[in-house]
């Protein structure tokens, strides 16, 4: 990470990385930015990265060190049973805050990155997903708690729902939060805006194969359409994979977003083996 008081915070948050292409994907990425254009702080939505269901340790350290700050997630981030080992002490990662408060892990965190501090907030949908609690009434009580603390907030709302998805942001927004990333469906969003200062997007999208269903493989997707039966997601692998992403820059004074940028990059499946 790298600060200046005296410019504005460049915050990179990658949509929800799908299993090994996407870890890949990622990495590459990452070791390809030219230094002159690198984030201040990088997010990333991790709750598929581990095989497209769940995060293993390994997978939560590998990340670490490809250079993201904080690792936001939703619905499968409990589908490895490692994590329950490990998520008290992953500093990085945080669960939905709106899972009752007797559930392990942080739904919020405060990142002190030097000459400024940035808060996260991870919560989850309730429409078509699953019960948990009202992400509203935690959202009016937390955003405040962390105003006190640092004009900086960063929100991954991982729903189903765009009017949802929609009307969050915009009672985010009215509390003051600088930037809101929907994430969940895999695919994302023309919709970039600022809303009332805060940056926004609908759905970041995803990390992960191009050629595939929002990162799975064609067949077995196509197997649960045309039989009704729930058999198990494979994650599509080779062929070129996709970065989704999105840029905002942030005022670190007022935590108002001056700019939001949208991201989509193709990696050749070459150019991803050379780098190994």
């Amino acid at each position: 990470m790298s600060g200046d008081d005296n410019k504005n915070i460049k915050i990179l948050f990658f949509g929800d990385i799908v299993g090994k292409p996407g870890r890949n994907a990622v990495k590459y990425y990452m070791e390809n930015l030219p230094e002159d254009i690198k984030p201040d702080f990088v997010i990333a939505n991790v709750e598929n990265a581990s095989h497209g269901f769940g995060l293993t340790e390994k997978n939560y350290n590998d990340l670490s060190s490809y250079g993201i700050d904080c690792m936001t997630s939703g619905n499968h981030i409990w589908d490895k049973k490692d994590i329950f080992n490990y998520i008290e002490t992953a500093e990085k990662l945080l669960r939905p805050i709106n899972y009752p408060q007797s559930v392990l892990g942080k739904g919020s965190r405060i990142f002190d990155c030097g000459q400024y501090k940035i808060g996260v907030l991870n919560f989850l949908g309730r429409v078509f997903m699953n019960l948990v609690d009202d992400p509203f009434k935690i959202a009016e009580a937390e955003i405040k708690k962390l105003k006190e603390i640092t004009p900086v907030i960063v929100v991954d709302f991982h729903a189903e729902a765009t009017a949802e998805k929609i009307c969050f942001a915009k009672f985010c927004s009215d509390m003051g939060v600088s930037a809101f990333f929907g994430t969940h469906t895999h695919v994302q969003t023309a919709d970039e805006k600022i809303i009332n200062g805060t940056g926004y997007i609908t759905d970041a999208g995803f990390c992960g194969t191009i050629e595939s269903v929002i990162g799975m493989e064609y067949q077995t997707s196509l197997n649960r359409f045309l039989t009704g039966i729930p058999e198990r997601y494979d994650v599509a692998e080779g062929g070129s994979s996709q970065i989704n992403a999105v840029e905002v820059c942030i005022n670190p004074h007022t935590g108002i977003t001056t700019s939001i940028k949208r991201i989509f990059c193709k990696i050749d499946k070459t150019e991803e083996d050379e780098s190994q």
